[in-house]
């Protein structure tokens, strides 16, 4: 048989192999994080480590029939598999099953299956088809709502459910369309959000008011270096913040200096916005406009983190930023998790040695928490090898990408990397304090069969298509 048309010499088996190793590796470290001298056998199917082993038989028959599918049944059903999941996003919270506060579970039989987790790889098919459809253009406003309602319409189904890590995992996929030819501003709008939200949260709002003055007048010097135009602004700003400071003191009001201040520094954005637009100058109508809204945006932040987020999330992101410290309350899952990991040191206290795991200190070990067990047992060496392991899969699926044929092939490889990245990222940020708890596992580590399974569909259905690549036309 011609290697163009043999499946089976295309497929790409470093990738196989890097996910068997991944998938046996997480095996091993879910039986380290639950070893009990009451059932050592690494296959009792009574203990989770055992059900993993099941999962595991059961993720490679799922891997078995997506790589027997044709190509082209992904490409053709990608709508109606994605329709299929909105619609068991929309009957979950009346018919699923609630744990640990959120019903996003389906119970059949003796199987908990969780949509939220399988419809990733459905809105990638979906994304994929629609922007590999012909005459596509990113940059036109139906496209990119389109796109948006691609994306956003799997998050507010989730979000209902009160599953906000699961659902964040989706914004992951505006690096596809970065690649796909979304400007660059729109991933600085996010960085700049992220950042004025962090900021709105740890300084004090006089503090923040100042500083957001002092930068905007900082760039509008860069921009335009004439001292001249440069002193016209900063007075515009300085008349329309000191009368907003004055009016604080001449009228007793509830509100802040530093709303008066924010007030003022509006005020003085829009006269220079109305001077730019008449005088012709467009980087300082861009800076005035994005001056306002960040200003704006500010004055949000504090009405939006009281009233929109749940308390458990406060609290998680205070404790992550240092506005609130409990140890023993809502940063206990955390504090423990860097003691285990801490406490491996260079090389580790061995498999299955590790006292933390055995005592049960860090609470969800086999499953948010399971890169705490490859930190204490396995040590600095052990963790920056699993690093290490994970940064080559995704360079890896990076490289398969850019090598298809298809745009459809591309955009899905480009999804699945940034999926599994996003899960990789925020799952080991949380072990070691450095990203607030939202509850996502790590890719074939964590224990879990409705997780390892979408891993594996999303991941097999790219490897099938990679093996057919050679079939493909350019385009």
């Amino acid at each position: 048989m011609p290697r163009r048309n043999n499946i089976l010499a295309n497929i790409d088996w470093l990738t196989v192999g890097l996910y068997l190793l991944m998938v046996f590796l997480g095996w091993f470290n879910i039986y380290a994080a639950l070893y009990s001298d009451e059932h050592q056998s690494i296959f009792d199917i009574t203990q989770q480590y055992g059900k993993q082993l099941m999962w595991i038989g059961f993720a490679a028959v799922l891997a078995l029939i997506v790589m027997l599918l044709e190509d082209n049944f992904y490409v053709f059903f990608s709508y109606i598999i994605y329709g299929v999941f909105i619609v068991l996003l929309l009957l979950v919270p009346f018919i699923g099953k609630e744990i640990n506060g959120a019903r996003s579970w389906y119970e059949i039989g003796p199987f908990l299956f969780q949509p939220s987790e399988f419809t990733k790889s459905a809105t990638a098919l979906a994304l994929a088809r629609y922007m590999s459809t012909h005459g596509f253009k990113l940059q036109t406003p139906k496209s990119l709502l389109t796109v948006a309602a691609i994306i956003l319409g799997p998050v507010f189904l989730i979000l209902l459910q009160n599953d906000t890590g699961s659902a964040l995992v989706y914004f992951s996929f505006v690096l596809v369309l970065y690649r796909e030819g979304l400007s660059g501003v729109v991933l600085f709008f996010g960085t700049l959000i992220a950042l004025l939200f962090v900021l709105a949260l740890v300084l004090a709002n006089l503090t923040l008011a100042l500083i957001m003055v002092g930068v905007a007048l900082i760039i509008y010097l860069i921009f335009n270096p004439k001292l001249k135009q440069f002193f016209n602004v900063a007075i515009i700003y300085a008349l329309s913040i000191g009368f907003f400071v004055l009016l604080n003191f001449v009228v007793k009001t509830s509100f802040e200096l530093a709303q008066f201040i924010l007030t003022g520094a509006v005020v003085g954005s829009i006269i220079v916005l109305y001077q730019s637009v008449r005088n012709k100058l467009p980087n300082y109508t861009k800076i005035a406009i994005v001056f306002i809204g960040s200003i704006l945006f500010t004055i949000s932040v504090d009405y939006g983190f009281e009233n929109l987020l749940e308390r458990h999330h406060q609290v998680r992101i205070n404790e992550l930023l240092g506005i609130e410290s409990n140890p023993q309350g809502a940063g206990y899952h955390v504090n423990q998790s860097k003691i285990a990991i801490g406490s491996g040191g260079m090389w580790g206290k061995g498999y299955l040695q590790g006292t933390q795991t055995k005592f049960d200190f860090v609470p969800e070990q086999s499953t948010d928490f399971i890169f705490c067990t490859v930190g204490e047992e396995w040590g600095f060496v052990g963790t920056l090898s699993i690093i290490l392991l994970f940064l080559v899969f995704f360079m890896r699926l990076i490289w398969l990408a850019e090598r298809q044929r298809s745009t459809f092939s591309r955009i899905y490889g480009y999804s699945v990397a940034v999926i599994l990245f996003f899960h990789f990222m925020v799952n080991i940020g949380m072990t070691i304090g450095m990203m607030p708890v939202i509850g996502i596992p790590l890719p074939f580590f964590s224990y879990g069969g409705s997780s390892l399974w979408s891993f594996t569909i999303l991941l097999f259905i790219f490897i099938r298509l990679d093996a057919s690549r050679l079939e493909k036309l350019s385009g």
